[in-house]
């Protein structure tokens, strides 16, 4: 299965709140939910915390997580009139629709957590990662799953863990932008905040990071979910 990330960021006069609302309760359930290839649908809607990875700072103010079956659904959801017609021409309403990120994946669940469940009050880091100079993909996808998964899943107060590698089809006319996203749940932001300054995370987690990711290509964002379809898979 596809597991998509779309970071989007309000167009240019909206504010984060506007932008946040829109997306959640009118493009999401009037558009984006009909397309009948999408089987779950999520928006995180982008929190502020202290102690963000990357500089400049992410501007996005939320991300689309969508599954979708394969490669041929994707393909097939961006030819129907419910994308064309509809989330399509929606989208310069109320997203900066030049500053979208978008990143097709493989998600690989490292730390299960608890089952999903709509109403989830947790906080989630979502971390996109571009891999060190001269290091192979297959290496990273592997040091990524190994070495360094068993570090990050020690961190303090962490309840979910999901390592996601960019698939193959983003390298075929050259690099992807990021070669993968995780993301880490916690039960709130002061417990995601306290993560983040705790030294097993500044010291030892950073330390596994950079052995193999592009510091000058790491970012993240922390949000809350709204799911719009799912989590069961319809």
């Amino acid at each position: 299965m596809i597991h998509q990330f779309i970071l989007a960021a309000p167009k240019p006069g909206m504010t984060a709140q506007e932008f946040q609302d829109y997306w959640v309760n009118v493009h999401a359930v009037k558009y984006a939910a009909k397309i009948p290839q999408i089987r779950k649908y999520l928006v995180d809607t982008v929190v502020e915390i202290e102690g963000n990875l990357g500089t400049p700072a992410l501007a996005h103010q939320g991300i689309a997580e969508i599954w979708l079956a394969n490669g041929e659904e994707q393909l097939a959801s961006l030819q129907t009139p419910e994308f064309l017609e509809g989330a399509r021409l929606d989208e310069p309403n109320w997203a900066a629709f030049w500053q979208t990120i978008l990143v097709d994946t493989t998600a690989h669940e490292i730390v299960p957590g608890p089952a999903l469940a709509k109403g989830q009050d947790w906080v989630k880091l979502t971390v996109l990662q571009k891999r060190r100079p001269g290091l192979a993909l297959e290496d990273y996808r592997k040091e990524s799953l190994a070495e360094y998964a068993d570090v990050v899943k020690e961190t303090p107060g962490l309840r979910r863990y999901l390592h996601a590698h960019t698939v193959d089809g983003a390298y075929v006319f050259g690099e992807s932008n990021f070669d993968s996203v995780e993301q880490l749940w916690f039960d709130d932001v002061a417990a995601l905040e306290a993560a983040l300054r705790s030294p097993y995370f500044t010291e030892q987690v950073a330390a596994a990071r950079d052995r193999i990711a592009d510091p000058k290509y790491v970012f993240s964002l922390a949000s809350k979910e709204n799911w719009i379809i799912g989590p069961d898979p319809r």
